[in-house]
């Protein structure tokens, strides 16, 4: 929507397709707190974070922000701002203390609450199914290195879908399986801290299958009106070797975006993995199609991009690449967020249209991106969070550029509503475009907030400037 003041000033205008969808996104272990109450069940987030020296400064997910007793005034909040969808995720312990079996009614009624709570102010609600935080018990049981643990995600989707899928309309399985793995059962610096190679590249398999399988149990039972989804994380990688750059690639994008649209893993990356043994001895018949299970669209979760440079074959970095040899990933350039990530969204836009070329036509959602910053509330109780704000608006526009060039994108999520707990980094890094006081739980919002709502109400912005 071009404004009279825009065109008073003779500024360019970037608008967005009429039905585009504006939100932000949060996770459940990451903002809800009040992780032993209601019945709940122990995550394996719970537990990894529990134990001595796994999360900065020993913080835990309790309280977390509390969303799980503020959740009413946190809706007020996303209203205020003009939020269109709210993405967040279902904490399966709540619902299924065990991981299986019984069901605890007030798991979902807390829900129920909160979906009812986003449609009572017109904001969508986006439910996904699984973000990290894994029944502890099923982790006792080998986790999403058993086979079984699949076939228990299924059941628990059909149960949450059952009980709010007469309001909520679109669905995720996964967020992000290959952190899960590759995070969780490789390098081991996110739960449940596994460090083995092999083991990571089993628990992506099973992954994949529970998606599979949740969405034809899901497609099993929804009406057609409902879209399914999995959320993938992304990164461009760039390099001036073309054989680093393809070995990264493989291991950080293709393994798990080319089995979710038909093609199977990549031969190349089953090539570079073969001298870690016969990790696929856990592929069965009829893995592979359920994978590739139709989807309605993926989900786009973009940070940074990735530098690479060749390396010494015969070394093998540690990291969350199994089975990388021959390619180290390099220092990142230019501006850096508070994480130390690159700040780059020519990479953004080049992700976003090849995606669209390698997805076989499935439409794409941004579902995550954001940056972290040390913000601080001012004096006059402000957070201008500059730097923040400007990544936002270069992000918003890279969107815009992919769409221009034909990348079919139908939403962006900024991440996340509020700060929170950041997993491995505790409370030290604050991705929120809502600060929170983990004191009293104050909430202010900030500079980047206010940019959103505006870019919101116009549905576009200003091609050049950041002030919206």
């Amino acid at each position: 929507m071009t404004t009279d003041s825009d065109v008073k000033v003779g500024r360019e205008v970037l608008t967005f397709p009429p039905d585009f969808l504006w939100g932000a996104a949060t996770a459940a272990f990451q903002i809800e707190g009040s992780t032993t109450v209601d019945g709940r069940g122990a995550s394996i987030w719970d537990t990894f974070a529990a134990t001595p020296g796994k999360v900065l400064a020993g913080d835990t997910g309790d309280p977390a922000c509390d969303h799980y007793n503020r959740y009413q005034s946190d809706v007020d909040l996303m209203a205020s701002l003009g939020l269109a969808a709210y993405r967040f995720s279902v904490a399966w312990p709540r619902i299924q203390p065990t991981g299986s079996g019984a069901v605890e009614e007030r798991g979902l009624a807390f829900y129920d609450r909160l979906v009812d709570s986003l449609l009572e102010k017109d904001i969508q609600p986006l439910v996904t199914l699984y973000h990290w935080d894994l029944p502890q018990v099923l982790e006792d049981f080998g986790g999403w290195r058993n086979r079984d643990t699949a076939y228990r995600f299924a059941d628990y989707a059909a149960i949450v879908h059952d009980r709010l899928g007469d309001r909520v309309q679109a669905w995720t399985t996964l967020n992000e399986p290959w952190v899960s793995a590759f995070l969780g059962y490789g390098n081991g610096i996110h739960a449940p801290g596994i460090t083995d190679a092999v083991a990571s590249l089993e628990a992506a398999h099973h992954l994949l299958l529970a998606h599979g399988l949740a969405t034809q149990a899901l497609r099993a039972q929804a009406p057609e009106s409902h879209r399914l989804s999995i959320v993938l994380n992304f990164s461009t990688v760039w390099g001036d070797d073309e054989e680093a750059v393809r070995k990264v690639d493989g291991l950080q994008n293709r393994i798990l975006l080319d089995p979710i649209c038909g093609r199977g893993y990549p031969l190349d990356v089953l090539q570079d993995t073969t001298w870690l043994g016969d990790w696929t001895n856990v592929v069965r018949d009829g893995d592979m199609e359920t994978i590739a299970t139709p989807i309605d669209w993926i989900g786009v979760n973009y940070y940074s991009p990735t530098r690479v440079v060749p390396a010494d074959p015969d070394h093998v970095p540690f990291g969350p690449h199994a089975g990388l040899r021959g390619a180290a990933i390099a220092p990142p350039q230019g501006e850096l967020t508070g994480f130390g990530w690159e700040q780059n969204a020519d990479a953004f836009t080049e992700l976003l249209l090849r995606l669209s070329r390698d997805t076989n036509g499935i439409p794409l959602v941004v579902t995550e991106n954001g940056s972290a910053f040390p913000d601080v509330v001012d004096p006059m109780g402000r957070v201008v969070d500059v730097e923040r704000t400007k990544y936002l608006v270069d992000h918003v526009r890279a969107v815009h550029r992919a769409i221009s060039e034909g990348a079919d994108v139908r939403g962006y999520l900024a991440w996340s509503l509020l700060d929170n707990f950041e997993w491995a980094a505790g409370y030290s890094q604050r991705f929120g475009i809502v600060h929170v006081d983990y004191e009293t739980q104050r909430r202010t919002v900030k500079e980047s907030a206010v940019t959103l709502s505006r870019i919101i109400g116009q549905n576009g912005l200003p091609a050049h400037g950041y002030t919206i």
